[in-house]
């Protein structure tokens, strides 16, 4: 995963944001892994929004760290929203079963709004 590709963290009030760009696939695990580590190092955080980015592409080994990644956020009983998202990641999103643990909103000042 190169510079331009790695997560970015945001903080904006009680919500952390994971910025996630770029292709994320299996290899993408570690980079995601680290990124919401940080996340939750930086401070407890009970609300949690991944903003994927415009050109963000997401496989189905991306997808099994997305998992890990909510069922991190289950286990540190975190609310996680998801934005971000084009038409047709919502659906697979959807049929793998990924918005029963996470919701998915149309825009970030939506997102925002509904976890505040």
């Amino acid at each position: 995963m190169d510079e331009k590709n790695e997560p970015r963290i945001e903080r904006q009030n009680d919500i952390s944001i994971l910025h996630i760009q770029g292709d994320i696939t299996a290899h993408s695990e570690p980079h995601i892994n680290q990124a919401y580590k940080k996340l939750n190092d930086q401070g407890p955080t009970q609300k949690v929004l991944i903003q994927f980015d415009a050109d963000a592409y997401i496989n189905s080994g991306g997808i099994a760290v997305l998992i890990q990644i909510l069922a991190q956020t289950q286990k540190n009983n975190q609310q996680i929203g998801i934005t971000g998202l084009s038409e047709h990641f919502k659906k697979i999103f959807h049929m793998v079963g990924i918005t029963k643990f996470a919701n998915i909103y149309d825009d970030r000042d939506g997102a925002l709004q509904s976890l505040s």
